[in-house]
């Protein structure tokens, strides 16, 4: 193979203009493909940046010519030449009108065929591209993607900085507080039987610094939940995260606000309007049955309870005793949902334990209902009404004795039919604040009050004199940055006294010991006088997943996982020796598997 001795790139590929014409220049990059001619050679030159042409003709010499014949896709290549004016021009490329005249060509590295084509066309499983993801992240569309994950990260530290935070790194090896998802635990060689804890988010360290003093804090934060993995979710995620005293909600929103705008306009070029939509956790249930709506569309819940409390229909009759009857109207859509799509759609509802999908199609002459004949003409006319139904309307109804199901269940239906009917835009982007969430749920897993958040959200001020008498009730001042129906950002305004803290892990039925021994350091910082404190963070990863209007945050992770939180190309995790373990007391008792 040759070596670059004697030469240094002049530009990246992609970075060569008209105003290059005529001058010598020298490029780097792999081999996207080669087309020989005979006495015509044509190689394209890829690197981050875009691609170059390198030509070779009958003028050349024949060495270099054949040299140039003799590479293939992915070789390594450098070539020195006089950078000229192609005779071909191609519109669709940013340097289609230049081609660099190599006089120097030198093979830097072979390489073999790969499994796929190095492109942005291909139509391979996403488990082949994992298996080989150094070549995949070769592709224009994933280095494009982690090219705009860069400069989010270098606005966020731009603009935090201009409005005074500090980067502050936290540990990653921590304490295990087990309330939340599951930690992943790292055994301690020179503690043996103990173990850390990687951290599932700065939370604590974040807090602990505001008391100490330092007022404004940012980080770039990696973070580790062992919990089933979805689309928008990875074992190891990265989240911008930032915390602020002295605020209240409005505060940390406006800062945070000027944030989103910042990126957007630096990034994608686009002017988001601040401030955003505040709406309700109750009003955001009510109206889209998900407590993160998507916005961009209607297919809004209507509750239909009061007017078919007295009708003969017994699955609406049994759900209201203590639930709730709601339908979506999807005007127009009686043409497009057949009844056979709405059989599909009703068994979609029951993976939200919803236990069916009553419907009216009003579809002219070919009118049909599954539940309209248990009802008087009144009852018929007035859900009808409520609905705004019209000729070539679809009503979908769900009914149940618990109105999450309902929620659930119609807030998945109303964006899978925004997914079928094609209803979402593309490049618009719907931001709003979730706001008074309720503190707690309660887990029929624990048979207990969990926090909704953590424990160390402050309740609403007009809630704390029943936080221990009516937690359930209770309201907390904690707010969620929604976008286009995703989370994308989540906070709240912490507690900062001992008395409330404590008072909050007596409403988590938290025994006195156990609070002592998960957070007794943090209790006994609240004796020395902490400051009113807020903050949030951001999924870096599924931010930049939705400002590019992707389907998963593996496209916008440089190594990710797969669903089994197993990394495809490294096949980890993966068993160790045995001596590693004993160095750890480690003796491992697996599960007996049936034969």
């Amino acid at each position: 193979m040759d070596t670059m001795q004697g030469l240094k790139r002049t530009k990246y590929c992609g970075d060569f203009t008209v105003a290059d014409i005529g001058k010598q220049a020298v490029a780097c990059g792999w081999v996207q493909n080669v087309r020989d001619k005979g006495m015509l050679v044509f190689i394209v030159l890829r690197d981050r940046t875009g691609v170059l042409q390198l030509a070779f003709d009958d003028q050349s010499e024949a060495a270099l010519r054949e040299k140039a014949q003799s590479v293939h896709s992915e070789y390594v290549l450098m070539a020195q030449g006089v950078i000229r004016r192609r005779e071909s021009v191609n519109p669709k490329l940013p340097t289609g009108e230049l081609e660099l005249y190599v006089s120097d060509l030198r093979i830097l590295a072979a390489a073999q065929t790969p499994p796929f084509e190095i492109n942005d066309r291909i139509n391979v499983k996403e488990e082949l591209r994992l298996r080989y993801r150094y070549l995949d992240l070769r592709r224009a569309e994933m280095q494009r993607n982690l090219m705009l994950r860069h400069q989010i990260v270098k606005v966020a530290h731009d603009y935090f900085d201009q409005n005074g935070f500090l980067e502050i790194e936290t540990p990653n090896l921590i304490r295990s507080t087990p309330e939340g998802a599951r930690d992943y635990l790292v055994p301690s060689r020179v503690n043996p039987g103990c173990f850390y804890a990687l951290p599932q988010s700065p939370q604590l360290y974040k807090q602990l610094l505001m008391l100490s003093g330092y007022d404004r804090y940012m980080q770039i934060a990696r973070c580790f939940r062992d919990e089933d993995l979805r689309a928008d979710r990875q074992p190891e995620f990265t989240q911008i995260d930032v915390e602020m005293s002295f605020v209240d909600e409005e505060d940390v929103m406006t800062v945070n606000e000027g944030f989103i705008k910042r990126v957007f306009q630096e990034v994608l070029r686009i002017d988001i309007p601040t401030p955003f939509l505040r709406m309700p956790y109750q009003q955001a249930m009510e109206r889209f049955g998900s407590d993160k709506p998507d916005t961009r569309f209607g297919l809004e819940l209507c509750d239909l309870s009061d007017l078919l409390g007295e009708c003969s229909f017994a699955p609406f009759q049994s759900a209201l005793a203590t639930g709730s009857v709601r339908a979506i109207n999807v005007k127009g859509a009686a043409a497009q949902l057949t009844r056979k799509k709405i059989d599909k759609l009703a068994e979609f509802v029951k993976t939200y334990r919803a236990k069916g999908l009553a419907y009216t199609r009003l579809n002219g002459a070919e009118e049909t209902s599954s539940f309209e004949k248990f009802l008087t003409e009144q009852e018929k006319q007035a859900v009808r009404e409520r609905l705004g139904a019209q000729a070539g309307d679809v009503l979908l109804l769900v009914a149940d004795a618990n109105h999450q199901v309902v929620f659930d269940s119609l807030g998945a239906l109303r964006c899978e039919l925004a997914q079928q009917l094609d209803l979402l835009p593309k490049g618009v982007f719907h931001f709003l604040w979730v706001t008074e969430f309720p503190l707690f749920e309660y887990s029929e897993e624990e048979q207990r009050y969990v926090a909704k958040h953590h424990p160390f959200t402050h309740p609403a001020l007009a809630d704390l004199e029943k936080l221990e008498s009516d937690p359930g009730s209770c309201h907390a001042r904690a707010y969620d940055m929604v976008l286009n129906g995703c989370e994308v950002g989540g906070g709240s305004i912490r507690i900062n006294t001992l008395e409330l803290q404590e008072r909050m892990f007596r409403a988590l039925g938290l025994e006195q010991e156990v609070v002592q021994e998960r957070f007794g350091f943090l209790l006994d910082a609240f004796r020395y006088g902490a400051p009113p404190h807020g903050g949030m963070a951001y999924g870096l990863d599924r931010l930049v997943m939705l400002m590019l209007e992707l389907g998963s945050i593996r496209d916008v992770i440089a190594f990710p996982k797969v669903q089994t939180a197993s990394e495809l190309m490294t096949r980890c995790p993966a068993p160790v020796d045995q001596k590693s373990l004993q160095e750890l007391s480690i003796r491992l008792e697996l599960p007996q598997t049936e034969n």
